[in-house]
Parts: structure tokens; sequence; C-alpha cells
């Protein structure tokens, strides 16, 4: 028998966080984030990190387990998160994977291997001193050149991920993205992909809005207080939130102008969030254009019960 597991996706600032509590509570059931940022301690508002009252008695993990100097890598959210599974599965509950982060739920539902990836310390090292010389775009450039497609769906300012193709396409020969490719046919779990999707214009209406709240609840300082740490060039500052902000405290731009990038660069996150889970995975979509109304979550139910059937028992 597989391990029981449902996922929820979709882009930034449609309502996953939200459904994902909501199911929780149908079901008896406990979250784990599958969210890259919302690993680190101390980074709350601009990870839109799920608040102690949103989460509402239920259960929620792999949040704040690192600290923003600490690297954090998907072999290692991989090997966190699958100990929890079963653990959920073993109590009689429903593990949620909730997320946006594609690799990271790709890397559970499809169980990548990530083992037999070798490691280069001296030519990663040589890589970490090029880029604070060159900056993200020409390291970024670096491997469009030696793997195009790996260009495609690594972010430029996802730095430890770009050193980390690189490594590995230098070591093995072999492009990063073939070796990506590397996955179970057939999920370890009893998968339920479940999907929230919106109405562009009502999307990037949301996320707009919601930069203003973050700015409002005090996003500001809380970026400073991590520029003020002297944390740079990390994996956690490289967020978008973070790295618009720092581009304003080292005078690079107004403060007007950090907050119009961060909406700009939140929009276009939205949309490649949305490409991936459509190509890489086999999601159902809901529309959440009205909001996470009565119909809606009922249709969501319906669609649970009916791929596992013992749940609504």
């Amino acid at each position: 028998m597989k391990e029981k597991l449902i996922v929820i996706v979709g882009p930034t600032a449609v309502g996953k966080t939200a459904l994902g509590v909501k199911l929780a509570k149908a079901y008896k059931g406990e979250v784990i984030s599958g969210d890259s940022m919302q690993v680190y301690k101390g980074m709350d508002i601009g990870t839109a990190k799920v608040t102690t009252a949103e989460q509402d008695g239920v259960p929620h993990y792999l949040i704040d387990i690192k600290t923003p100097k600490d690297p954090f890598s998907v072999a290692e959210f991989q090997e966190r998160c699958i100990p929890l599974i079963t653990e959920i599965n073993q109590k009689g509950k429903i593990p949620l994977l909730v997320g946006g982060t594609g690799l990271y739920v790709n890397a559970i539902t499809k169980k990548y291997g990530f083992e037999s990836m070798p490691t280069d310390e001296k030519y990663r090292q040589e890589l970490e001193h090029h880029v604070k010389e060159v900056g993200t775009t020409e390291l970024h450039k670096m491997l469009k050149k030696v793997d195009e497609k790996a260009a495609e769906f690594i972010h430029p300012n996802n730095v430890r991920r770009v050193i980390r193709a690189l490594e590995v396409t230098k070591a093995t020969g072999i492009p990063f993205s073939e070796q990506q490719t590397e996955e179970n046919t057939e999920s370890p779990y009893e998968v339920v992909m479940i999907g929230l999707t919106m109405e562009r214009s009502k999307l990037y209406e949301r996320i707009n809005h919601r930069v203003d709240m973050m700015m409002e609840q005090g996003l500001l300082e809380e970026a400073k207080c991590l520029y003020d740490s002297g944390i740079r060039n990390c994996q956690s500052v490289q967020a978008i939130g973070y790295k618009e902000l720092f581009d304003y405290f080292d005078g690079h731009s107004s403060l007007k102008e950090a907050v119009e990038t961060l909406k700009k660069n939140s929009r276009r996150y939205a949309k490649r969030q949305l490409t991936w889970f459509r190509n890489k995975t086999e999601t159902t979509w809901f529309d959440a254009s009205d909001g996470l109304d009565k119909q809606t979550f009922n249709e969501i139910r319906l669609f649970i019960e009916g791929k596992l059937p013992f749940i609504s028992k």
C-alpha cells in the first residue's frame, strides 16, 4: 500500500495556504511547506509565511528550520520531507504538501535521485568567487552556454542552484537538465495533485495588493534587519522581496522603484510557476478567481474523495 499524499500547488498569492489549512481540518491532515524560502527564520513577511493564527491549530512542518545564512537545497528538502510524509501517514493522518516551488514538489512526487550527483568543491569555490566579481547575470550566461534547458528553469538570482548546475555538468560531462529527468515514472505515493489558478488580471491585482500589504506590515524593516546583519550573496536574500529592497539600501534605486520592481518580479514569478506546474506535473486545476468560495471548496473535496475514497469516512 502506498502512502497517501495531497499536494496543493499554484502561483504566488493564489490562496494555497488557506486551502491547505481548510483541507487539513476537513481530513485530519497536517501540512508540509513546499516553499524554498519559508524555511528561513526571520523572513516572515517577505515569504508570506503562514502565521500561527492562519495555521488554526493545524501542524505545519519545514518552516523556520534554517538561519538566513544557511544554504538549503532541494536534496535536503527531499531528505527532510520524505520521513515526515511517512510519520504523518503512520499517525493515521493525511499529509498535505503545500507550496509553489516546483522543483521541490517534483522531488517528492517523482522522487528525483540526487545521491549520484557528484561534487567539485574547488570548482564551486571558483564560481562563488567569480559571481562576486561579475554578478549573477554573467554567471547565468555561463550556464546558458553549457545547458540552455537548465538556464530556462533556474532563475539567475538562484545563485547556489546555478553554481550547482555548472558544477554537476562539469563533473559529469552531462547537462544538468538531462540528469534532472532521472525521475521515477510512477509516483512513490498515492498522490492527489491540486492546482489553484485564477484570471491573470485578478492574480496580478492580488500580487500587487499583497506587496502593498507586506510593506505596511513591515517588510522594509524586516529586510533592513537582514541587510544590517551583513548577509550578502546568500541564497535566502536572493528571494523576491528582499533583493529588490537590498538594491534600495545599496542606493541603486529609490524605495518607490524597489517596490515597483518587487511587484513586477512577483508577477513574473507567478507566470513561471504556472508554466512549470502545467508542463511538469499532472495537476488538476481549480479556478479561484472568485476566491475560495464554498462551491470551489466542495468541488475540490469531491475530486479528492474520488481519488481517495476512504478519506471521507
